[in-house]
C-alpha cells in the first residue's frame, strides 16, 4: 500500500505533494484563522537520503512554497522546527510569538545548524524569530522529524492520502481538548439533562 502511494505522489511536485497534505489536514481540522500548524521537515529525507545528512535549500523552498500556498487559503499561522542542534525551537513570525506570549530564544538558523526548512522559513519571514516551544493545533511530519513536543494535548494522529512526500515519510496530527468527567460526562450540546438527575453531583 504504502509503496503504491508512495509511488503516485512522485508524479507530481514537491510542491504539490507539500500543499495535497497541508490542505487535507486542514480540511479535516478545520483549521483556519487564529489556528497554528507546526511543521517539521528533513530535506535530506525527501530526496531521499537519511535525515541530517544532505540538507537543500531547493528543496526547502518548493515545500515552503506549497505551505504557503495553503496558508494562505485558510489563513492559519505556521511556525517550522528546527533541528536538535538547535534544540528544536521554532521558527514563526515575531506577531505570532508576540501574541501568544511565547518565550523566545536568541539564534539564526541555518542549514547546518537549525536545518534547511528552518533556515529558508527564517529568511522568508517579514519579522522572523524563534520560539522555545509551543502548544500548536495541527501539525505535519516531513521524514519522521518528531514533532510532538509541539503539539497542543491531546494529539490525534491523521493518516493523509499522500503518504509521501518526495521520498520521505509523511506523518500528521491535529489536537482536541482533553475529555473530563468520567462516565456521566457528555460532550455534545444536543444531550438534554434528565429531570431528576441534579442530586447526582453538588
Amino acid at each position: 500500500m504504502e509503496n503504491s502511494e508512495q509511488r503516485i505522489a512522485s508524479g507530481v511536485s514537491i510542491r504539490e505533494q507539500a500543499s495535497s497534505v497541508l490542505r487535507e489536514l486542514a480540511k479535516h481540522a478545520g483549521l483556519g484563522p487564529g489556528k497554528v500548524v507546526v511543521v517539521g521537515t528533513s530535506t535530506s529525507e525527501v530526496a531521499g537520503h537519511r535525515i541530517g545528512t544532505s540538507g537543500a535549500i531547493e528543496v526547502a523552498n518548493e515545500l515552503l512554497a506549497g505551505i504557503r500556498e495553503v496558508q494562505d487559503e485558510f489563513g492559519f499561522e505556521v511556525a517550522y522546527q528546527c533541528c536538535e542542534h538547535l534544540n528544536r525551537a521554532l521558527v514563526m513570525e515575531r506577531s505570532l510569538l508576540n501574541r501568544l506570549r511565547l518565550t523566545e530564544v536568541a539564534a539564526v538558523p541555518i542549514p547546518k545548524a537549525g536545518g534547511s526548512m528552518a533556515s529558508g522559513a527564517y529568511r522568508a519571514m517579514k519579522e522572523p524569530c524563534l520560539a522555545e516551544t509551543i502548544e500548536a493545533d495541527a501539525g505535519i511530519d516531513i521524514g519522521e522529524t518528531l514533532i510532538g513536543m509541539h503539539l497542543r494535548r491531546v494529539a490525534v494522529p491523521y493518516r493523509t492520502q499522500v503518504r509521501y512526500i518526495g521520498k520521505a515519510r509523511v506523518n500528521a496530527a491535529f489536537t482536541r481538548p482533553k475529555l473530563i468527567g468520567g462516565e456521566r460526562a457528555v460532550y455534545t450540546l444536543d444531550v438534554q439533562p434528565k429531570e431528576g438527575d441534579a442530586h447526582l453531583c453538588d
